[in-house]
């Protein structure tokens, strides 16, 4: 199975994208000027840099639905959010979200609230508003989404000019699948003799269904990355989404980016690829596979930027690969190699 088969092409998408960009031309000058940016969009306000990112849970809420738990898809709105604003070294203030339902119910937004909560708290921001939709002839069921506003001082901006040929690369550990690939995530599970509700085949998830697993809600990682920018200067951060390691490619395409060792997988990568017949190229261009961030430091400054995740970080830190002359992303054990 590929995730495009399943209904997503990351290549139409990109080409899709570029068309709306395209078309989208109006800009400010003075206070709120846009100053670019890759994951993040940036707009002028003084000395700073507003920072603006907006996102949602994707189709990962379908199977909320189906096993009703709908208590952690709020950490993953949070999430997509705040991980993609940190990659331009801004530090996550407010976040507001949307909920389009096909029926407005107390008990299931009160779960939807609890995921948000949490992630407000791990994340360090306040909730200051959101909009709630009932949309019945749009929606079936519910979608989640949800925009962040960070900050930056102008001149610690971090756009990955820096990064050159010599550095090296520190991932740190997903906590599972995250939010991406979930289309393909469910049609390997409905083509299979499997349902959300068996327990997990692996001793790693004891006692907890299919279903559960894959709900585990993506990792926050904003006090460690903040920890590292208060005494590093680093030269490029990565949230790995949707893409998988091409996503390393968006901060600087004139390097090589070598994964000579990568994190290990958790076992629903393996189970889901073994389940749905996948190659390791699609696995490794559609989910994080193990590594959820990835941070660029200079060679003499990876041993204090190791400690200092290790010290704040939840997730285990390691490093991974190297910056080498040349294009593209390489994981030469697995004979790799994206563009």
């Amino acid at each position: 199975m590929t995730y495009a088969e399943s209904g997503v092409d990351i290549d139409k998408e990109e080409v899709a994208i570029k068309a709306l960009i395209g078309e989208i031309t109006q800009t400010r000058k003075g206070i709120g000027e846009p100053l670019g940016g890759h994951y993040a969009g940036m707009i002028s306000f003084g000395k700073y840099a507003l920072v603006l990112c907006t996102d949602g849970v994707g189709s990962k809420v379908l199977i909320a639905s189906k096993i009703k738990k709908w208590d952690t898809v709020g950490i993953d709105c949070m999430a997509m959010n705040v991980n993609d604003a940190l990659c331009v070294g801004a530090e996550p203030l407010a976040f507001v979200d949307y909920l389009a339902v096909d029926s407005p119910d107390p008990n299931f937004t009160r779960e939807i609230g609890k995921g948000l909560k949490k992630a407000a708290e791990q994340a360090n921001v306040s909730i200051i508003g959101g909009e709630t939709a009932s949309l019945p002839e749009i929606v079936n069921g519910f979608d989640l989404a949800g925009t962040v506003l960070s900050y930056v001082e102008k001149k610690k901006i971090i756009t990955g000019e820096r990064i050159s040929p010599g550095d090296e690369i520190i991932g740190l550990k997903s906590s599972g699948i995250h939010s991406n690939g979930y289309s393909l995530v469910r049609n390997i599970i409905d083509h299979s003799s499997y349902d959300y509700d068996d327990a997990f085949p692996f001793d790693l998830y004891t006692n907890q269904t299919i279903g559960e697993v894959l709900l585990h809600p993506t990792a926050i990682y904003v006090k460690e990355i903040l920890a590292v920018l208060k005494k590093i200067q680093v030269h490029g951060l990565a949230h790995i989404t949707g893409g998988g390691l091409r996503n390393l490619n968006r901060l600087k395409e004139t390097v090589k980016y070598e994964i000579n060792n990568p994190m290990t997988p958790q076992k629903v990568f393996s189970f889901l690829q073994k389940l749905g017949s996948i190659d390791d190229h699609e696995m490794y261009q559609t989910f994080n596979m193990g590594m959820g961030f990835a941070i660029i430091v200079s060679s003499s400054d990876i041993d204090e930027a190791m400690n200092i995740l290790s010290r704040h970080s939840s997730y285990d830190v390691q490093h991974v690969g190297t910056v080498k002359k040349g294009k593209g992303v390489s994981l030469p054990s697995k004979q790799l190699v994206y563009s």
